[in-house]
């Protein structure tokens, strides 16, 4: 069994780059992989190891600059959740393209996952789910509006373009982790929306606390390791990946005539061009090549 724990921290690092290679070699020593970000805006991952490992990664990451308060959600794994560590440099922990946004300062009211049904099902408040199009496909809150944005940085044009939709409405909004809310909810208050509010620890704490008997969280969540979707209680779901298109999919669209491994599903099929198709089945001939000579391939999982 893998504990797999989400993290994300918004703190202002003088130099995140002196931080890269050190927080590498502590995940690589204790055993751990997945994915970490860096920027100077904070940290932001998933990672994914033995008990022993996961504390002691999480112990180094508190004596970072500002991140001795640095909260995560936990949950577990069957398989191993992520093929290789890598720690990651990049302009944002989560990517919105607003310079003007700063959680550090103000973000919306948080609502613990106990509060959130009670608050949603009132007439006068909006729920906006902040996440990808793919994501909100597999699964959501009962009622809740999908801006259909296909990255988090179309989500400021989307609210400009449908702002007048929810004139004089409370604005609740949740996101997986609880990360993209920190943004979107501080972008909303800059814009003059006077009450936003947002779900404690995403749908991952809310999935985790409420019964399913007692919810409005119909379908699955997307996450982005291995496991692909989690369900109450944060099991495992029944969601496969397509490596084409990164997409989840069910065990029945294996059987859909535009599926093959690797190559297309029926989300991707006709946006896909021979070539890409040709290129994909190139790469996952070389999956299998490295597989029967026991190596690991660069592309990591392949889904076998």
């Amino acid at each position: 069994m893998f504990i797999v724990a989400a993290l994300y921290h918004f703190t202002r690092f003088k130099d995140h780059r002196d931080i890269c290679s050190s927080l590498q070699d502590k995940c690589n020593v204790s055993g751990v992989k997945g994915s970490l970000l860096l920027a100077p805006e904070g940290i932001n991952g998933t990672i994914a190891g033995t008990r022993g490992g996961i504390d002691s990664v999480l112990e180094y990451i508190k004596t970072l600059p500002g991140c001795s308060s640095i909260q995560h959600k936990e949950s577990t794994a069957s398989l191993p959740p992520f093929p290789r560590m890598k720690v990651k440099l990049k302009k944002e922990i989560v990517t919105m393209g607003q310079p003007n946004v700063n959680p550090t300062e103000i973000v919306g009211k948080y609502v613990e996952p106990k509060d959130w049904d009670s608050l949603v099902n009132s007439p006068d408040v909006v729920v906006i789910d902040t996440r990808n199009d793919y994501e909100v496909g597999i699964g959501t809150f009962k009622g809740a509006v999908n801006p259909n944005t296909k990255s988090f940085s179309e989500f400021p044009e989307w609210w400009e373009k449908n702002k007048d939709k929810f004139h004089n409405k409370k604005i609740a909004m949740f996101c997986t982790g609880g990360i993209r809310c920190e943004k979107s909810t501080n972008y909303l208050l800059g814009k003059g929306v006077k009450e936003v509010h947002h779900l404690k620890g995403g749908i991952l704490k809310y999935l985790e606390d409420i019964p399913e008997e007692h919810s409005s969280w119909e379908g699955d969540c997307f996450v982005f390791d291995a496991r692909v979707s989690v369900g109450h209680r944060l099991g495992e779901g029944p969601h496969l990946l397509c490596y084409a298109c990164r997409r989840p999919i069910l065990p029945k669209d294996q059987n859909h005539s535009k599926y093959e491994h690797g190559v297309s599903c029926h989300q991707c099929f006709d946006k896909t061009s021979d070539y890409d198709k040709s290129r994909f089945r190139e790469r996952q001939k070389q999956i299998k090549l490295a597989r029967d000579r026991g190596a690991k391939h660069m592309a990591g999982y392949d889904g076998n």
